[in-house]
């Protein structure tokens, strides 16, 4: 196996064709900047790295129970919460992740035998968010959004933690010719690639279980240097996305 340090996007494309054999005129421009962008979301989604993990400050809306998520957003990783209409500064309440399930039964709880109140009466400081809809990672409005419960009452400042899809490597516009990735998970990334081609190439099964072992195998070594991990909600979960073995005593 190479000992590249690095890869660039034209390096990793020689390197897809030159490990499969195959050539550009099946592996063609189009169909390997897919197995890269197929291979780089794999790894974003089961290994997110520190790199890539963004706060977005804001101002909820007194009487709104909904905000969108940050523009390009992977997942979330905690919403923090100030008792200020001015600052995020000083000590934030942390919203604790719930489903939309949740905030629905809480907010019938609090319109149900309780009193007489409505779902948009159900006012306060907040604590709890769900997320809702789907993402593209394009815009703030099309990366999903959040319920808040109880809806403020006021236009309190937040942050929101999370980690965003960074731009990949392609031969097109927007794209680049090196990332994070790529500098410094070059062995993995060659080897999600490879697994990827292999399936595509409909090739020998024991190639694409050879790289799929590799990759597995890189990315052990590689989770040890992150510390973005999580698959939920830092605050109130906190689940490895991928299990990381450690040595035995």
């Amino acid at each position: 196996m190479s000992g590249v340090s690095t890869y660039t996007y034209t390096t990793l494309t020689n390197a897809i064709r030159d490990y499969t054999e195959v050539s550009s005129d099946v592996l063609t421009t189009t169909i390997v900047d897919g197995i890269i962008m197929a291979a780089e979301m794999r790894i974003n989604q089961e290994l997110p790295t520190d790199a890539d993990r963004k706060v977005q400050e804001g101002t909820f809306a007194a009487d709104d129970n909904t905000i969108n998520s940050p523009a390009g957003a992977l997942f979330i990783r905690g919403v923090e919460v100030f008792n200020s209409t001015a600052n995020t500064t000083g000590t934030g309440t942390w919203l604790e992740k719930k489903d939309q399930t949740y905030l629905s039964e809480y907010t019938d709880r609090l319109t149900g035998p309780e009193g007489d109140l409505t779902a948009q009466d159900v006012t306060g400081f907040p604590k709890y968010y769900a997320m809702f809809g789907g993402a593209d990672n394009t815009t703030d409005t099309s990366s999903g959004g959040m319920y808040i419960a109880p809806t403020p009452d006021a236009a309190y400042r937040f942050r929101i933690y999370y980690n965003k899809m960074p731009n990949g490597l392609g031969s097109g516009t927007g794209f680049n010719n090196n990332t994070y990735l790529s500098t410094y998970f070059p062995q993995g990334l060659l080897y999600a690639c490879l697994v990827e081609a292999f399936g595509y190439l409909k090739g020998p099964m024991d190639m694409l279980t050879y790289y799929e072992n590799r990759y597995k195998n890189a990315v052990q070594q590689f989770a040890g240097m992150q510390l973005g991990r999580r698959r939920r909600d830092d605050y109130t979960d906190g689940t490895v996305r991928i299990p990381v073995k450690s040595p035995s005593p």
